[in-house]
């Protein structure tokens, strides 16, 4: 790399900032980053950091308001040392579900969040699957927007002729025609009415799914309600099998239950977001990582080079 990296690691997924660093050769940053008795955040930077390109990898996953403000705290720790540079390196954007009012009366808070990231310091944002593209629009920094398509596509590689993928609602129809694109297949849409957060209802398949092999794509996995119901409506269609890829597995309440007793082969996630000691015994749950997508896109932002090659 043209110059020195320093990589810094939250508590939110620390398995994820040492394999960033040995994909790039580097040591973790040296930081106490721990709480005081009353649960505040405490943080103390252990190296110099003067002028320095700073990273600091902090998913925002669960509990996520703790997970903020500790990446609140480290980016302003830096910035208070004289950095260069801090880049955020946040895989999993947490409050991206409320990117808009589509009711009376609601926060977006997203923009909240960003305008929070901003207010400590960062110069900088890289993310991986925002839940709505035009989340970056919050942000008066550069984001770079990467997408878990390669790393999918290096687990899935070649995929049967009579395979399709399905996206499980309307909003993730860009997401899985990126996917059915790379591997050259058809796409099918689940329409499905949610009547209040975590709860949906699958309608009906725009698509034939009869003897396929059945590819879900999503970007969050969260109670897996939506999940499982749409593997359901694929069953009952006729699908051959059924596996899904989701990049974030949030897996919070009955999830890992409903995923294990599903019509699902298998659920494949990324490591964007630690799994609990209850999903990784789910015998249908896989985990591939992200360290080397998100390792070359750190050495590029270094280098000055081109990101946008990573989205091919």
């Amino acid at each position: 790399m043209d110059s020195e990296v320093l990589l810094f690691g939250g508590n939110a997924n620390p398995g994820l900032t040492s394999k960033i660093c040995k994909y790039l050769g580097i040591p973790i940053g040296s930081a106490m980053v721990s709480q005081f008795s009353d649960g505040e955040t405490r943080v103390e930077l252990q190296q110099n950091v003067r002028g320095a390109d700073v990273y600091i990898l902090q998913p925002t996953c669960a509990p996520a308001n703790h997970h903020i403000m500790e990446a609140l705290t480290i980016v302003d720790a830096c910035k208070r040392a004289s950095a260069k540079h801090i880049t955020l390196v946040a895989p999993y954007f947490g409050y991206g579900r409320q990117e808009r009012k589509n009711t009376p009366r609601t926060p977006i808070t997203a923009k909240l969040v960003a305008e929070l990231m901003e207010a400590a310091g960062i110069t900088r944002l890289l993310t991986l699957e925002l839940h709505n593209s035009a989340i970056q629009g919050f942000f008066n920094v550069p984001v770079d927007h990467l997408f878990s398509k390669p790393v999918f596509a290096g687990y899935f590689q070649q995929m049967a002729a009579d395979s399709i993928v399905v996206s499980p609602d309307a909003g993730g129809v860009e997401r899985a025609r990126a996917i059915a694109k790379q591997f050259n297949c058809g796409l099918a849409i689940i329409d499905k009415r949610r009547d209040k957060p975590n709860e949906s209802a699958v309608m009906h398949i725009v698509g034939d799914v009869k003897d396929k092999h059945c590819l879900l794509v999503d970007d969050i996995v969260d109670t897996a309600g939506s999940l499982v119901n749409a593997a359901n409506a694929l069953r009952e269609n006729g699908a051959k099998s059924i596996s899904a890829a989701i990049t974030h597995a949030v897996l919070s309440g009955p999830a890992v239950g409903r995923i294990q007793e599903s019509v699902m082969d298998e659920v494949v996630v990324t490591d964007s977001i630690p799994l609990s000691e209850t999903a990784k015994a789910c015998s249908k749950i896989i985990q591939i990582s992200i360290a080397n997508l998100m390792g070359d896109a750190i050495k590029r932002i270094n280098d000055q080079s081109s990101v946008s090659s990573l989205f091919i």
